[in-house]
Order: C-alpha cells, then structure tokens, then sequence
C-alpha cells in the first residue's frame, strides 16, 4: 500500500499537472553505463521488482493495470493537454526507452516523466543503471494529458523492441471512442 503511496502521491495535491517532483535517489547526477554519457531522468524510487497494481509492457516497462485512470483540471492552456491522469512509469533500472502517443492520437493526448517534463507526443527516459539486486526498476513522476477521457495508445521502444499498450484515461478502454476512425474497406 505505501508503494502505491508513492506511485501516485508524487506531485502536491495543488498542482496535478506538474509532474517535476525532485529525485529522491542520485539519479539526477548519475552517468548511464555503457559509453552514451547521456544523463539519467530523475526517478522518484527504486525498487527491486514490479509493484502490485502495474502490469509490464514489453521487457522493460510498466504501466498501470487499473481500466481506468482518474482524471483531473491540468491548468494547461493547450486543448490536447486540458485533463491530466497523473501516474509513475515503471522502467527497468539501466533501460532506455521511448514512449509515443500513438499517431493517430497523438493531437488528442500528451505524455510526460520526470523532473521538468513538459507534456509532449513522445518522451525517452533513460533509466539509471542498477545499484545492485535491490534496484531493479526505477520510477517516475509524471503521467497522462487529454484533451477528453479517452483510450490513449501508447507506442513503447525499447532495446529494438516495440510493443503496444491502451490506457484508460477518464474511461475505459471498452467505453471510449477512438480519437480517430480505423480506416473502412473501401
């Protein structure tokens, strides 16, 4: 229960759509291993398996299972951003991926983690390496922008692998019109 606390309690109650909580690891000074020397996103947590509550997406990623995603004001002048689900990625220590709202509901939908993220169409986190056994999946602040509650897609890519997932943002996926008809037989 109290990991759940800090999946969704990261931001104050005041301003949901602000997702720029500070690191509460060294991720912020951190160097990802492997040669890139590309800074680490700041994660909130660290943890050694995925949380109760989340379901993993591809190898190194994971999202939320709840159907639905509550919603609230996010205070953004942009239409595509007007409601925020607020929620923390769960990405696999030492992983870089790409998350993308879908193309063709990328005009509806907004993504972001991390400290500072402005909502955006397609976001790469670049988890810090593990800190040993105990550090095997990094979390971070951030979440979902809608213009509606809407079944969002998300594109997520990873170690040349990409995978697909639907989030319920406002509504269930089963109950949401696509933001965008699927092309007929014509």
């Amino acid at each position: 229960m109290c990991l759940v606390a800090v999946l969704t309690a990261c931001t104050p109650a005041s301003d949901a759509r602000r997702p720029d909580t500070p690191p509460a690891d060294s991720a912020t000074s951190s160097i990802r291993e492997g040669g890139a020397g590309l800074p680490c996103t700041p994660s909130v947590t660290s943890m050694p398996e995925i949380p109760a509550g989340y379901r993993l997406v591809g190898k190194d990623v994971a999202v939320p299972d709840r159907a639905v995603l509550s919603v609230q004001d996010s205070g953004e002048t942009d239409r595509s951003a007007r409601l925020f689900a607020k929620w923390g990625l769960v990405v696999r220590a030492g992983a870089v991926v790409d998350l993308q709202v879908a193309p063709r509901s990328d005009g509806e939908a907004r993504i972001g983690w991390g400290a500072l993220s402005p909502p955006a169409a397609t976001v790469t986190v670049h988890a810090c390496a593990p800190e040993g056994a105990q550090a095997q999946w990094r979390v971070f602040v951030g979440g979902t922008w809608v213009a509606r509650a809407a079944c969002v897609p998300l594109v997520v890519r990873s170690n040349g692998h990409e995978d697909r997932v639907n989030l319920g943002v406002g509504v269930a996926c089963d109950k949401a019109a696509p933001a965008e008809p699927e092309p007929g037989p014509e």
